[in-house]
């Protein structure tokens, strides 16, 4: 009974991962129809991140220190001011579903970003195909030379790059940030701080004078909670569950069936088009993305493999 209990439980958070999170990009178009894209994104981590901020406390007494907060704010700015940020502006000019499928090049430029930096690590062959493949999907996705009826905004798609490039440069600096050791109470903190710059962003922008209660539809306003409550709260700590239960390699999948769910629901709800170019790019830019994950991991276990073996033959002498 009770393995039948963790199986199902399991396989909600699974669904939740997949499916919440692959709608959040179809949300979000929802949402900024009436609603500043940048106040709204704000508004919505930062409630999320007092909510969860809250829960997490039940599972810890660790106090928050400063240096924790300082890490919140530069992984916030790196992946929701950058990365979100990026996401809703773009969408007011790109369909969901192609947000969803470029914001898939994130691992192309996490590969990118660690063969540059000092001590980074260095791609094979099989890594470097992975990551050409998956730009080659992206020119055939985004050709601005196109003539048929499915030019994509040039400037909206760059943004979405760039925003992929923020949320890469944020994933590698957590790596060795000095974050909380509760993986929720970091999330809660980042999402908080994240949702204040995003905010400071839309108040700079001018947003306040665009914002019009009676003009709020009730479909962007429950796009709005569904964000906050389903994309951002419940999606998220389905994911912290996934890692401890499933392991970090099978919670990525997620990178797979994004694209593939706000593609469809695009279609379905949006009217977004659907035509034999996104269908191609989308699964070559997902080929790409699994290539280079598994050569990732692979990497992954072997240092941890060779880190534990010194570590072993360390304490022997």
């Amino acid at each position: 009974m009770r393995n039948r209990k963790e199986l199902l439980k399991l396989i909600s958070a699974f669904a939740a991962v997949y499916i919440i999170w692959g709608s959040t990009y179809l949300a979000i178009r929802f949402a900024i129809e009436t609603f500043p894209p940048f106040l709204m994104a704000g508004v919505r981590f930062a409630i999320a991140g007092i909510v969860l901020f809250l829960f997490s406390r039940k599972k810890t007494n660790e106090p928050v220190k400063p240096v924790h907060i300082k890490s919140a704010f530069i992984t916030g700015g790196f992946l929701l001011l950058g990365g979100n940020g990026g996401v809703v502006w773009a969408e007011q000019f790109v369909p969901s579903g192609l947000t969803a499928v470029l914001i898939a090049t994130v691992p192309l430029w996490i590969v990118l970003l660690s063969w540059f930096i000092k001590n980074g690590d260095k791609p094979d062959i099989k890594t470097i195909a992975g990551v050409l493949l998956g730009f080659a999907g992206l020119i055939f996705l985004i050709n601005p030379f196109d003539t048929g009826n499915m030019n994509v905004n040039i400037a909206g798609a760059l943004v979405i790059l760039l925003a992929s490039l923020s949320w890469a440069s944020g994933t590698l600096y957590t790596r060795h940030a000095i974050q909380h050791h509760s993986k929720l109470t970091a999330a809660a903190l980042q999402m908080f701080c994240g949702g204040i710059l995003l905010m400071l962003t839309g108040l700079v922008s001018g947003e306040v004078a665009e914002i019009n209660i009676q003009g709020v539809s009730l479909k962007s306003l429950l796009a709005f909670l569904y964000l906050i409550f389903v994309g951002s709260i419940i999606g998220f700590t389905s994911y912290i569950y996934l890692i401890s239960a499933a392991g970090p390699s099978r919670a990525s999948t997620y990178a797979y069936v994004n694209p593939v769910v706000a593609v469809f629901l695009g279609w379905l709800m949006a009217g977004e088009i659907i035509n034999i170019r996104i269908i191609l790019a989308t699964v070559v830019i997902i080929i790409s993305v699994a290539i280079i994950n598994s050569n990732i991991n692979v990497h992954g276990v072997l240092k941890k493999r060779l880190k534990q073996s010194r570590n072993k033959k360390a304490d022997e002498v």
